[in-house]
């Protein structure tokens, strides 16, 4: 059945594959723009001032909200955390109160991130461990999640992505670590044992499109491959990928000081599972640190 789905983030690195993906699968997409609409397949919304045209809710299948200012940015500077927290916990509010407030009350898909777990070390994670930790992120994942539960208390179908740092040659991460594996400058992150979870993009497109098209998923959907490997099985398998070595070393005084707020997601380990979306059917394609990194460079 063809869907009506209202994205916001449309634009984005992940919004713009799903959009294509949903329409290559006969849906229509309406994004969510913070400027004059151009056409009937934009609407426009300002989040920061509540303002948003209750008609596209109202007609709206799906809702899926992937805004949010970039995640790279300066993690010593106390503006950028503030943006980085704000765009993303103010426009899930906005959805998930223009959902509950909606007649029809569409289902919601609200972007989130691994982070929401903090550090647990080389326990296997999925969706019913609980969040530790106080680290910027993981305080930053709790608000985003909360923000989204008027939505649920409404009756919606209510579920959450769960992202792990989505691979593609395109895109940070791995842009930048490729450039730097090919320049012999390829390093494991201190002792190299955390867990590193990864998705590729083929799979984050694939799984949130199943998602968007299954009847009765909600809650918490981890979106990582299957098989977590830890930072130096990765470092490695890039450095092979890229036909180089990589002996080099970022010592974890380093990474605390350069990466600031961030350190604990770089040092911080996470074994992770995609339990719930395999329970509900979805099948990856890149289940391995080897495939993830062939399919993301490819």
């Amino acid at each position: 059945m063809a869907l009506n789905v209202v994205i916001a983030g449309a634009s984005g690195f992940l919004g713009s594959h799903l959009s294509d993906e949903l329409r290559a699968r006969d849906h229509t997409v309406v994004a969510l723009v913070r400027r004059p609409a151009h056409s009937s397949h934009e609407s426009t919304w300002d989040p920061y001032a509540g303002v948003y045209d209750r008609a596209v809710i109202e007609r709206a299948d799906m809702v899926v909200n992937l805004a949010g200012a970039p995640t790279v940015g300066n993690p010593h500077s106390k503006r950028w955390a503030r943006e980085l927290r704000e765009s993303r916990v103010t426009t899930t509010r906005l959805l998930a109160r223009a959902i509950a407030e909606s007649e029809r009350r569409p289902a919601y898909i609200a972007g989130n991130a691994i982070a929401w777990y903090g550090d647990h070390g080389e326990q296997v994670v999925t969706e019913e461990t609980e969040s530790t930790g106080d680290s910027m992120l993981t305080r930053v994942t709790r608000e985003w999640q909360d923000a989204a539960l008027p939505a649920a208390d409404a009756s919606a179908r209510l579920a959450f992505l769960r992202t792990a740092p989505v691979m593609d040659r395109r895109g940070a991460p791995l842009k930048q670590l490729a450039l730097l594996t090919r320049l012999g400058l390829g390093a494991r992150l201190g002792d190299g044992r955390q867990r590193m979870a990864m998705v590729s993009l083929r799979d984050w497109v694939g799984a949130t499109a199943f998602l968007v098209e299954h009847e009765s998923a909600s809650g918490p959907f981890n979106i990582c491959c299957p098989e977590t490997p830890t930072n130096a099985e990765f470092t490695q398998a890039l450095a092979r990928a890229v036909h180089r070595k990589a002996f080099l070393v970022a010592p974890r005084f380093a990474i605390e000081l350069g990466a600031g707020s961030l350190a604990p997601e770089a040092l911080g380990s996470l074994n992770l599972r995609p339990a719930a979306l395999e329970d509900a059917g979805y099948r990856f394609r890149d289940r391995t640190v080897g495939e993830v990194v062939r399919t993301g460079l490819a």
